[in-house]
C-alpha cells in the first residue's frame, strides 16, 4: 500500500503525497519561526515571512520530484519555479492573512503568556491547512501540469 501511495499517479495518492509535503514544510515553516523568533528575536510577522519562503523554497522540489513525479516535464525548472512561486504568493498570502489573524486576536484575547507562546504554531497550523488546500487544486491546474 505504501509503495502504491508513493508510485501510484493517481489523484488520491498525489493528494496524498502532497499532503506529506505540506507536513514536512510545515515543520521547516514552524522551525524556522521560532528559530528567529524565539532564538534571534526577531518580530513573529517579519520571521514568519522569512520561515514561509523557506518552507516554499524545500516545497518546490519536494512537490516537483515526489507529488508529481509522473508528470512529464516540459518547462525548464526556473520556469516551473516561477510558476509555482507565483502560485504559491498567493496562496502565502491567504496562509499568512489566516496566520496573522489568529495571533492578533489571540494576543488580544487576554490569555495567559504560556498560552501567548503557542499561537504562532497554532497560526501556522490554521493558515497550512487553507494554503494547502488552495495551493493543491491551483499546483495540480497551473504548475505541474502538462502543457
Amino acid at each position: 500500500m505504501i509503495k502504491r501511495l508513493l508510485t501510484s499517479s493517481s489523484s488520491l495518492a498525489t493528494f496524498g503525497r502532497f499532503a506529506m509535503v505540506a507536513c514536512s514544510i510545515a515543520l521547516i515553516d514552524i522551525g524556522a519561526l521560532y528559530g528567529l523568533h524565539e532564538g534571534l528575536d526577531a518580530n513573529v510577522y517579519l520571521a514568519r515571512v522569512f520561515s514561509y519562503f523557506m518552507a516554499m523554497s524545500a516545497g518546490y522540489f519536494l512537490n516537483r520530484h515526489f507529488t508529481f513525479h509522473h508528470r512529464r516535464r516540459f518547462r525548464h525548472v526556473l520556469a516551473d519555479l516561477w510558476r509555482f512561486y507565483s502560485v504559491f504568493a498567493l496562496g502565502g498570502l491567504i496562509n499568512y492573512g489566516v496566520f496573522a489573524l489568529t495571533v492578533a486576536l489571540g494576543g488580544r484575547m487576554g490569555i495567559m503568556p504560556e498560552v501567548t507562546f503557542w499561537l504562532p504554531l497554532l497560526g501556522v497550523w490554521l493558515g497550512g491547512l487553507v494554503g494547502m488546500s488552495f495551493n493543491y487544486v491551483v499546483s495540480h491546474q497551473l504548475v505541474f501540469k502538462e502543457p
